[in-house]
């Protein structure tokens, strides 16, 4: 049976990490990853995890050795930020056309110019379409619980898929909560041994990745696109046997005192803690506010989001990230186009707040709600805290 320790997140997910058994790590460091890949390089050299570490010269190549290390059948795992997110990105797109299944976690931070160690979503952003699974932390038991489901959703023979989990730097990755960490034993019994349905081997050649010719590109992109739609299936599936095994269930969108709710805030990751604040402060007060949290960013839970907010007058979506010169954020773009295919009338507010890890407080979020009860939609988003 596991035990609840206090620990820093970034080092219970590097703890998470060796009990799945990986076998070759490869990154870069990179603030505020680092403390994560720091710990696991300790733990390889001090003999607690049989895995290779590969220290390489930059994000690219981290993601180059995850490919090829997948290819060759072995349980794979890397993590970065912002500007090494960046770096590595030519590489992603190759990860999941390979269909290989690397785990990397990504702990989100503004992406320069200026330059800031702080945290926003708009690494996790720019990563929407890359065809990895996406999911994404509230807290540190989240952070450590996704990940090892990560591993069991990427390897299944029904999936096959590079998966990212995403946890907000600093405000979630450097803080010291309780956490239940499994025992060995449990997660043995959850993430079976990795069996590659199709593997670089020199006794048997293949080749991966070949030129797609306009004649047998797209059919492949169908049938990627395909997989990927098919995941959510298992992911769903994961998630159940998960709760079933350790006792804490997670659903693609979480609510929290949504179900009479006239005002719905939608948020991701850890100011989700806070936007609940402010909806019991909300609700004290006599006003029918709720909350719903997307778990899933990719591939977005689209029936099971609408189910959420159907019967909302407001939604209340906050962005972390920007879209220059468009209307809406990058989760606001998503949620209209739900609304709009199934005919739903709700007003949607669209703020953008915490850019480069400008704190976004409980006041933040009633004044949000508030604006939505008094005022007409606008056609763009609001950007909060914003100085004169």
């Amino acid at each position: 049976m596991g035990k609840r320790v206090g620990m820093e997140v970034s080092i219970a997910v590097a703890e998470a990490i060796g009990l799945c058994n990986v076998d070759v790590v490869a990154a870069y460091p990179i603030t505020p990853q680092t403390h994560i890949v720091e710990h696991l390089s300790e733990m390889v050299a001090d003999g607690h995890l049989d895995a290779e570490f590969i220290p390489v010269e930059s994000e690219h190549s981290a993601m180059s050795c995850c490919i090829g290390s997948s290819a060759a059948g072995a349980r794979t795992y890397t993590s970065t930020s912002a500007q090494g997110y960046a770096l590595l990105s030519e590489m992603c797109y190759i990860a999941s056309g390979l269909r290989l299944p690397i785990v990397m976690n990504v702990v989100n931070r503004a992406l320069s110019a200026p330059i800031s160690i702080w945290n926003d979503h708009s690494d996790m952003m720019m990563s929407r379409d890359s065809g990895w699974i996406q999911t994404i932390a509230e807290n540190g038991q989240e952070a450590v619980d996704l990940t090892i489901h990560a591993f069991r959703v990427a390897e299944d023979p029904r999936v096959y898929m590079p998966f990212q989990v995403n946890m907000d730097g600093f405000i979630l990755s450097h803080m010291i909560e309780p956490i239940y960490m499994p025992d060995k034993s449990e997660v043995d019994a959850y993430l079976p041994s990795l069996k590659p349905g199709l593997r670089l081997d020199p006794q048997k050649p293949v080749t991966f990745g070949p030129v797609g010719m306009p004649d047998v590109y797209t059919e492949a992109k169908v049938a990627q696109d395909a997989a990927f739609r098919n995941s959510k299936a298992v992911i769903l599936e994961a998630w159940k046997e998960f709760g079933d095994k350790f006792g804490r269930y997670y659903k693609p969108v979480e609510t929290y005192k949504a179900e009479d709710a006239e005002t719905i805030i939608v948020t991701m990751g850890s100011l989700s803690e806070t936007a609940m604040s402010a909806v019991d402060h909300l609700r004290d007060a006599g006003q029918k506010v709720g909350l719903a949290r997307i778990r899933l960013w990719r591939p977005f839970p689209t029936e099971e989001f609408f189910d959420v907010v159907k019967g909302a007058k407001n939604l209340v979506v906050l962005d972390r990230a920007m879209n220059f010169a468009g209307n809406t954020g990058p989760v606001c773009t998503e949620i209209k186009s739900i609304l709009f295919d199934r005919g739903h009338s709700a007003n949607v507010f669209n703020f953008m707040a915490g850019l480069g890890g400008r704190d976004v407080t409980v006041q933040n979020f009633e004044e949000m709600v508030q604006k939505a009860a008094t005022s007409k939609a606008p056609a763009a988003y609001e950007i909060i805290n914003v100085r004169e």
